[in-house]
């Protein structure tokens, strides 16, 4: 009876309950998150633009809110005035007569709750894709698909591109920025390797025109969200604030950036 009393007195802490405890997080007035990102990829043209506005929630909400009722528009400076009109309720603001012009000035409004924001920024271009180059000995196993996708820079020009890989591995694309400082006028790559990338998998490789705000605006972002920096928790070093700007009442800026690109597409099957 003694071993079997003690035998219970080790097994029980195995079978016990385990304690639910709610995170109290604090919270604060919602503020407007504005995605103006006008693509215009290479063959298109470029007419169909959509921006999504939403407002930010605590961090455990499922629901992002959208920011409904909005005026949005895109000016440039040939007085072509391009209103953004939201389908339905969702945030979802379209135009479909956009003009786009590459190296042109384009300036954003946005008046919502009768505060109005706004945001200026060029039009960048971007090289195409050239090839991509697959090895399949990567990652610190060995075994790892790596992908290459390789386009020469522009020689004594400042650029700045940002790369996107899309692919049913992972819900969330693989986002990537390069600057060309050490690598001007030469073949360089956007690179990508997903542990799980198997001979077969379809993955989507984009390659957008920046500006060099946007690059060091997006380097931040991608800086912070690394584990390397700490898990969801981990108090953020400052907010990064985009080139949207509050004229009403600059104290509530908004979130996210407004952004035209240049894009060049590639869709890439795994060997």
């Amino acid at each position: 009876m003694k071993k079997i009393f003690l035998i219970l007195i080790f097994i029980y802490p195995l079978f016990s309950c385990e304690d639910v405890i709610d995170v109290d997080l604090n919270e604060s007035e919602p503020r407007l998150v504005i995605e103006a990102s006008i693509n215009w990829f290479k063959g298109t043209q470029g007419n169909e633009q959509s921006i999504k506005l939403s407002l930010s929630a605590p961090f455990f909400e499922e629901n992002v809110p959208p920011a409904s009722g909005a005026v949005v528009q895109v000016f440039d400076l040939n007085n072509n005035t391009f209103d953004f009109i939201e389908e339905g309720n969702t945030g979802i603001y379209r135009n479909d007569n956009f003009i786009p012009t590459l190296d042109a000035i384009y300036t954003l409004n946005v008046l919502y709750n009768n505060e109005l924001y706004t945001a200026t920024e060029n039009f960048k271009s971007v090289v195409p894709i050239e090839f991509i180059e697959q090895t399949n000995d990567g990652g610190f196993s060995g075994e790892d698909i790596e992908l290459k996708a390789f386009y020469t820079d522009p020689a004594s020009v400042k650029n700045y591109y940002f790369f996107e890989f899309l692919s049913d591995i992972s819900v969330v694309p693989n986002l990537e920025v390069y600057e060309d400082r050490f690598t001007d006028g030469n073949q360089i790559f956007g690179y990508y390797t997903e542990e799980d990338l198997e001979p077969g998998d379809v993955v989507t490789i984009r390659n957008y025109g920046i500006s060099e705000r946007f690059y060091e605006y997006m380097f931040i972002l991608l800086q912070q969200g690394t584990e390397e920096n700490g898990g969801p928790f981990e108090t953020q070093p400052a907010t990064v604030r985009g080139n949207c700007i509050n004229q009403s009442n600059p104290d509530n800026f908004p979130f996210g950036y407004f952004r035209l690109s240049e894009v060049d597409e590639l869709v890439y099957t795994v060997q």
